[in-house]
């Protein structure tokens, strides 16, 4: 069953068309993964997904619900969660204090809503480092604390963009093992990532962008094959790498 239907999605800057009428599904309890060169469309599409950026056409539907035009908060009250590319936490601010703000979203007395943040931080491995402010962490526990903001809003479709860029292969695994535990609680997942290995450890089906269209959709070893793909990423005939 779809969770998340999109026919149509359109959206230019001044006479740049970065969307160029997109249309795809994602089935409740899929890993989707949208991959494509530097400036494809993907972040563009994801910003209209998750409400900062308003379509110029087209729709998105969550659950039954039009979500395009509608501002971020409302989308998230309906269920879509969402990391952002860069990071930007609360930095003087504890992580437990952090992730506090978005189970708010979920849970509106503060007790209530300090026990899900709580819970949010042992699942993603950071509680030990809870009473600390957000700037002293690294660029994997920044990484790990967007995850765990999002996830206190409790998502049913959670929106990754490249959650997993600038980690050393070993913290890429350790991501992508938390990844494998976000899914296995029923969330639905749509990444946006350049890293083929992430792309081909986890995605079911991966929708390729190239100049703001869909130029391919399937299975992960089945569109890494695709001329096209390859021709978009490379210019040539090799397959991508990374």
């Amino acid at each position: 069953m779809s969770l998340l239907t999109v026919r149509g999605l359109r959206k230019a800057f001044g006479g740049i068309e970065a969307v160029r009428g997109v249309s795809f599904e994602v089935g409740a309890g899929a890993v989707v993964a949208m991959i494509g060169p530097n400036g494809a469309g993907k972040t563009t599409c994801f910003n209209m997904l998750g409400g900062q950026l308003r379509p110029d056409g087209g729709s998105i539907v969550f659950r039954g619900r039009e979500l395009a035009g509608l501002p971020a908060r409302k989308i998230w009250r309906l269920g879509v969660g969402r990391t952002f590319q860069v990071p930007a936490a609360f930095e003087n601010m504890t992580l437990l204090d952090n992730v506090t703000v978005g189970a708010f979203l979920r849970h509106p007395h503060r007790s209530a809503a300090r026990e899900r943040a709580w819970e949010v931080l042992e699942f993603t491995g950071l509680k030990g480092l809870a009473e600390q402010p957000a700037k002293t962490l690294g660029t994997p526990g920044r990484k790990r604390l967007e995850i765990a903001r999002a996830l206190a809003t409790e998502p049913r479709l959670l929106l990754l963009d490249e959650a997993l860029a600038g980690l050393t292969p070993a913290e890429i695994q350790t991501a992508i093992a938390l990844v494998r535990r976000i899914h296995g609680r029923g969330i639905t997942l749509v990444i946006v990532e350049h890293i083929m290995e992430v792309i081909m450890n986890l995605a079911q089906r991966v929708i390729v962008f190239n100049q703001g269209r869909i130029i391919a959709q399937g299975l992960p070893q089945d569109v890494v094959r695709n001329p096209e793909v390859i021709a978009a990423y490379l210019g040539h005939t090799q397959r991508p790498t990374d």
